[in-house]
């Protein structure tokens, strides 16, 4: 079986579950999933793949193996991503585009791959969760019960302004907590004013020690970014800044260990506008620590 997810942290992380029940569903074949070297081994350590093909967002499947007996379409709804695995010769494939699941605009990122995967194999609710989708990591050099700020988002649209990330770091460290400032690749700059206006060191994360620093932190403080899932998969509390997205299409699974702000509305705005949306700028430095306090007054 040929999967294609060709997309990074967050995606990764948001596929899990229906990679998960395609493995209960056809435990006898070879799932090969075809995504990004630097986000696939996840789905290894998930035991939800045998095999991971490198292969990056809608780029020819070049080393995918072909005529497989089933390809799945992961990726998206569009015509362009089941072209690309029809040209490695499978026999049968599942997907949105051309199938016969309803592509749904408004569904929860989750439940949507969930639901496709459901339909195409009889496969009844409740289906797959994404937390406990990955084994806890170990502890990253005595780093835990810490506060983990991450400032960065892929789009400009879902970030916060990095002034307010520092006041937070700084209101945290003046309370006593260990406070760590982390940054993915492309983001070291944001990261490191957020760090220096701060007045705190910016840690320096590979993807692995960046999961092991959420898994073992006492809360993550996000927007609608890879790092806010990651903490859904652990059980991390976590506090979520969110725009222009609504939540209610990539949020965290119900539970009492996240809080979302939001003052968008169902329709959301530009996710690919080239400064931070209006709603993610109504979300104040007041209300993000309102919401932080108990969770860090809560042991872990």
């Amino acid at each position: 079986m040929l999967v294609l997810r060709a997309l990074y942290l967050g995606d990764a992380i948001t596929g899990l579950p229906a990679l998960r029940m395609l493995r209960a569903a056809r435990p006898d074949h070879r799932i090969v999933l075809a995504a990004p070297d630097s986000v696939g081994h996840l789905a290894l350590a998930a035991g939800a793949v045998d095999a991971v093909t490198p292969a990056l967002e809608l780029a020819p499947l070049t080393n995918a193996p072909r005529n497989a007996d089933l390809a799945v379409d992961l990726h998206g709804n569009g015509p362009a991503s089941r072209e690309l695995l029809a040209a490695t010769g499978a026999y049968r494939i599942v997907s949105y585009a051309g199938g016969d699941a309803s592509w749904r605009a408004d569904e929860h990122e989750v439940d949507r791959w969930c639901r496709l995967i459901g339909e195409a194999f009889g496969i009844a609710q409740p289906w797959a969760a994404l937390p406990g989708s990955l084994p806890i990591p170990q502890v990253l050099n005595g780093l835990r019960g810490h506060a983990l700020v991450h400032p960065g988002a892929k789009a400009a649209a879902r970030r916060w302004p990095p002034d307010r990330f520092a006041q937070v770091v700084r209101t945290l460290r003046q309370a006593g907590h260990r406070v760590v400032v982390s940054g993915g690749p492309g983001e070291e700059r944001l990261a490191r004013a957020v760090a220096d206006d701060a007045g705190e060191p910016l840690t320096g994360l590979s993807l692995p020690d960046l999961l092991a620093c959420v898994a073992h932190a006492r809360i993550v403080v996000c927007g609608d970014t890879g790092v806010a899932h990651v903490a859904s998969v652990y059980g991390t509390p976590s506090v979520l800044l969110f725009g222009p997205t609504p939540p209610a299409r990539w949020g965290p699974p119900p539970s009492p260990a996240h809080r979302v702000l939001w003052h968008g509305t169902e329709s959301g705005g530009d996710p690919h506008a080239r400064q931070p949306d209006p709603a993610l700028l109504a979300i104040t430095v007041g209300e993000v620590l309102d919401a932080v306090g108990p969770i860090m007054r809560t042991p872990r």
